[in-house]
């Protein structure tokens, strides 16, 4: 069981960022993209507590779900670190 949640968990980390990674080619904001990987941080978090609820059926398997929430909003803290730490490089090298 643990194997099938961190599949999950590589999964849905890897299609978030091919959708952040989208959302930056259409907006040229890497704030947007850290922003589209937040709520869809939320938002596979909580397909993530229902896949579980569905194959364990058992009322803390919510908190598996929310594992795989957890890993996904420390990738959007990254990605954010990462886009300020550009934004910032990008204003010294202007100046």
């Amino acid at each position: 069981m643990a194997t099938f949640f961190l599949i999950l968990i590589g999964f849905f980390l890897i299609i978030s960022n091919i959708v952040g990674f989208i959302s930056y080619q259409k907006k040229k904001s890497l704030y947007a993209a850290a922003f589209t990987i937040l709520i869809l941080a939320a938002l596979f978090g909580a397909i993530g507590g229902i896949l579980a609820l569905l194959i364990i059926r058992d009322a803390f398997a919510i908190f598996y779900g929310l594992q795989v929430g957890y890993y996904l909003l420390i990738n959007s803290a990254i990605v954010l670190l990462l886009a300020v730490i550009v934004t910032v490089i990008k204003q010294y090298n202007d100046k």
